[in-house]
């Protein structure tokens, strides 16, 4: 089989196309034939530097689906032919793996392939943020950074099933357009920081309810500023710089978190109840993935360099 491996850190130009053996299904593993793999933002991280502990040489990707092709001893629940999905597996971009069952769901009869394989990364993080770290309610406003941008469409649609009103920042006019399909109620075009004081107007002054910032260290301090007292800030933009802080800095008696999806699927029952949240979602039509590229896997190093780019909107896939 064939997977992208990197031997060293560094730009797109280190992912190689590289033959390697197909791997076997371990105890509790299944082997499953890759269908589509996801392109995010932690792969870029892993590949430009090892973040998240990605130490080269490794086969890069966490996100997928793919079809069972062969069973370890002890696993239950899972048969040859099933189609699954994670979302997060180290070395995803791989015509075959063998991934832990326990870190496998069952895909729904009506998600199709490429979108199983996508949303559940970005999915589960924007259901983590809207739902544990600031249960968005009728009527309380977010502010969601890179409303355009893979996790940004799916928060936004995910505030406005939950009765959320959204105010969305995107970093190029040209984006605004995707923002506002996904539902956003008011777009602002702007790549860093400056935009509290546009925030406070749209609220009458009051400032937003939570701020879902992944735009990195640039816009920390002003999505802090354009909370309301007490407001929420989830801060879930590490692979974009990480900023330091003195408590004191807070205004507003704000509080600050840092959200890891994670904790928010610790186990095995989380992950299939969280899992099936979002798949109900896309299969009643208040979530859609918007794939805006498609590669094939050997081509993931070009997937990788219009990603950096910042220029893309929406979801870039990998297919076998």
């Amino acid at each position: 089989m064939h997977a992208i491996r990197i031997e060293e850190h560094g730009g797109p130009e280190v992912m190689r196309w590289t033959e390697l053996p197909d791997p076997v299904p371990g105890p509790g593993e299944a082997l499953v034939r890759l269908g589509a793999a996801g392109v995010n933002y932690l792969d870029v991280g892993a590949r430009a530097q090892g973040t998240g502990g990605w130490a080269a040489p490794a086969v890069l990707g966490a996100e997928g689906m793919g079809h069972v092709t062969a069973l370890g001893p002890g696993v239950h629940g899972l048969a040859v032919g099933d189609r699954v999905a994670w979302f997060y597996h180290p070395g995803s971009y791989a015509e075959l793996l063998a991934v832990p069952a326990d870190s496998l769901v069952k895909v729904p009869d009506g998600v199709p392939d490429e979108l199983a394989g996508g949303v559940l990364m970005q999915g589960l993080t924007a259901n983590h943020l809207g739902t544990e770290t600031y249960p968005v309610g009728p009527g309380d406003t977010a502010v969601v950074h890179a409303a355009a941008g893979g996790v940004g469409l799916l928060l936004t649609q995910l505030v406005k099933a939950r009765g959320g009103n959204v105010i969305g920042l995107v970093s190029r006019p040209e984006k605004t357009d995707a923002a506002r399909a996904a539902g956003a109620d008011h777009v602002l075009v702007h790549s860093g920081a400056g935009f509290e004081e546009a925030v406070r107007e749209l609220t009458g002054g009051r400032g937003a309810d939570v701020v879902y910032d992944g735009g990195g260290a640039d816009t920390f301090t002003s999505s802090q500023l354009a909370l309301r007292p007490h407001g929420v800030h989830a801060y879930y933009g590490p692979f974009m710089g990480v900023p330091t802080l003195r408590p004191t800095d807070l205004p507003n008696s704000i509080l600050l978190t840092y959200p890891v999806v994670h904790h928010h699927v610790a186990t095995r029952e989380a992950l299939v109840r969280r899992s099936g949240e979002v798949f109900d979602l896309l299969l009643d039509g208040r979530l859609t993935l918007r794939v805006t590229g498609r590669y094939r896997l050997a081509e993931a190093a070009r997937a990788h360099a219009d990603l950096e780019s910042r220029r893309t909107t929406g979801k870039l896939m990998l297919l076998p």
